[in-house]
């Protein structure tokens, strides 16, 4: 069965994004793109709530032209090459999005792990993740901790129904300022 991978930046104080939705704080330094690039050789298929998917489907299709950082020269290829599925209830899609699931999340989840291929890379935001959470259905979560405070904004696991116990794989300081750990859910 196809895993889900979570992979997310998130402040020391646990937001995604800042008070006013501001993403401008995440440094893609050398040792952070290289694991982030580890991710992707693992999977075949992009996940992306509507938030996320917006922001960046307005950056990546032409990321090259705008910005001439190494990570941006080895994310988009990928990104446009890689399948992607929205989950919304209201987007009806666009020229970058491969499908787009409206309802029947666990349904339909359930059914895309269930299918032949790679892993499957939900990268950022916090809906999508806190939904797919609640309902157990992530299976990896790697988290980058960078090293700011936002004091708002959205949080990392939203407001969970219960409690989520976790068991760390593996952390490292990466970058000599960013922490990455990759977590697995554990039993209660």
């Amino acid at each position: 069965m196809r895993k889900i991978v979570y992979w997310v930046h998130t402040s020391v104080d646990g937001f995604v994004d800042g008070p006013n939705g501001e993403f401008d704080w995440p440094v893609m330094g050398p040792e952070l793109s290289a694991y982030s690039e580890g991710l992707n050789r693992t999977v075949d298929t992009l996940i992306y709530g509507r938030p996320v998917w917006e922001m960046m489907v307005g950056f990546w299709p032409e990321a090259e032209s705008v910005s001439p950082d190494s990570h941006v020269a080895s994310f988009a290829p990928f990104w446009r090459a890689t399948p992607k599925i929205v989950f919304s209830r209201t987007f009806p899609g666009d020229d970058w999005t491969s499908r787009v699931v409206h309802d029947n999340l666990a349904t339909e989840v359930t059914a895309l792990k269930a299918q032949p291929g790679g892993d499957i890379l939900l990268t950022g935001g916090a809906g999508l993740a806190a939904a797919l959470t609640e309902l157990n259905l992530i299976d990896e979560f790697h988290i980058a901790v960078h090293p700011v405070v936002l004091g708002g904004g959205r949080r990392l696991f939203g407001e969970p129904k219960q409690r989520l116990n976790l068991r760390a794989a593996r952390s490292r300081l990466v970058d000599g300022r960013i922490v990455v750990t990759s977590y697995t859910p554990a039993p209660s």
